[in-house]
């Protein structure tokens, strides 16, 4: 059974820090490509930052760069998300997600197979 399960998130304020997690079961720890995608209101889900678990090469959206951070602890199947410096258009559902095989688009929501149910977070001023 495929599960990925988030965990933190909750509200921040404008400039400040969040992180999430992505705790994977081991089958699902062995696909390629991990990461996380977000979702606004009306709007389509978007990557955000993956990471390759197999060599550690990672992927971000030019609207994350240089805020977000995601890494990867091989010993307990999971993968994080820091994010800093945060900013209003950062409030949206944030999902895990999980990949079989090699992603020619690591950063698109339908090269991934496998979701987790997401964790809202909140950026205020």
């Amino acid at each position: 059974q495929v599960q990925l399960v988030e965990s933190g998130g909750g509200s921040g304020q404008v400039g400040g820090s969040l992180n999430l997690s992505c705790a994977a079961s081991e089958y699902t720890y062995r696909r390629n490509h991990m990461g996380w995608f977000r979702q606004a209101p009306g709007k389509e889900r978007e990557g955000v930052a993956t990471i390759d678990t197999g060599i550690g090469t990672t992927y971000y959206a030019d609207s994350v760069k240089g805020r977000f951070t995601i890494s990867q602890d091989n010993a307990k199947n999971t993968v994080y998300l820091q994010m800093h410096n945060l900013k209003p258009e950062d409030t949206a559902m944030y999902y895990c997600a999980a990949a079989d095989g090699w992603v020619a688009s690591p950063l698109r929501a339908f090269a991934y197979e496998y979701w987790g149910q997401g964790t809202q977070v909140t950026v205020s001023s």
